[in-house]
């Protein structure tokens, strides 16, 4: 029976020259396994391009002209660099604090040209002409502004890490002239939050500049 099924084969393989059936089937089943390969190989070479490390970017420091509490600075500086990085980590200006660094707590609060902006939401770059006013700029030599010494009067802090946002803020807020009511007051400064509950000082604090100062 061997020899039977032996000598057909080999007899097909002899055949005419052409395609056998067993040449046939053998190139249909590399061409099978190409395909089944195929999306491997291909899958392959994509995981292995997204897997590869990307370019790094060059940083490209410009020049930039900052004037803070009334003093002009320059500093080299990636354009990308906040308000925020560049009072506490160039300028050695550590009153302001950075708080969640996203724009939601306040904490980061200076005025710029009087309006109260958060501090970590802008590039310095964009402060360029502008007069930035920081906590530490509030004060003249050794008389503190009156907010500040309205938040002493009042206890309008505990732990007192956001005291210099909520300070800057309310000195805009006296300035913008619009929030008069407790109310008004509340909502004007919902964008400083205090951890430790010194709302109600806080409230006080800035009324209390509101009518004498004001």
């Amino acid at each position: 029976m061997e020899n039977q099924y032996s000598n057909e084969f080999a007899a097909e393989d002899n055949s005419s020259g052409g395609t056998t059936r067993r040449g046939f089937l053998s190139q249909l089943t590399f061409a099978g396994a190409g395909l089944t390969l195929a999306p491997i190989l291909t899958g392959t070479r994509v995981e292995a391009a997204e897997n590869a490390p990307a370019e790094a970017t060059a940083v490209e420091n410009n020049a930039i002209s900052l004037t803070v509490n009334g003093k002009k600075y320059s500093l080299e500086s990636d354009s990308r660099v906040t308000l925020l990085d560049a009072l506490r980590e160039r300028l050695a200006m550590p009153g302001t604090k950075k708080g969640c660094d996203h724009g939601q707590c306040g904490a980061c609060t200076v005025l710029v040209n009087g309006r109260r902006v958060n501090s970590c939401l802008t590039f310095a770059a964009m402060c360029e002409g502008d007069e930035i006013t920081t906590i530490e700029g509030l004060a003249s030599a050794d008389t503190l502004h009156p907010m500040q010494e309205a938040f002493l009067k009042h206890d309008a802090f505990q732990c007192g890490y956001c005291t210099p946002g909520q300070i800057c803020s309310a000195v805009g807020l006296v300035s913008e002239g619009r929030a008069k009511s407790d109310e008004e007051i509340k909502e004007s400064m919902s964008g400083n939050i205090c951890r430790c509950g010194a709302y109600r000082n806080i409230v006080s604090a800035i009324k209390e500049v509101q009518n004498t100062h004001a």
